[in-house]
């Protein structure tokens, strides 16, 4: 299951950086997670600042 960066991202770039599989992307107006790469590993969790990243549900 991936995760989803919520609206309350303000697109600093942070989980993108970490993410071990490339799997985040700036987006038009935020970031955005590929549920095809996503291997759910929750790294982006930990370092989002705003906590805007959940698992998807």
């Amino acid at each position: 299951m991936a995760h989803v960066i919520h609206d309350t991202c303000i697109s600093c770039g942070t989980c993108a950086g970490e993410c071990p599989v490339s799997a985040i992307s700036a987006g038009d107006t935020q970031y955005e997670i590929d549920p095809d790469t996503c291997i759910d590993c929750g790294t982006c969790v930990s370092v989002c600042p705003v906590s805007a990243i959940t698992p998807e549900e």
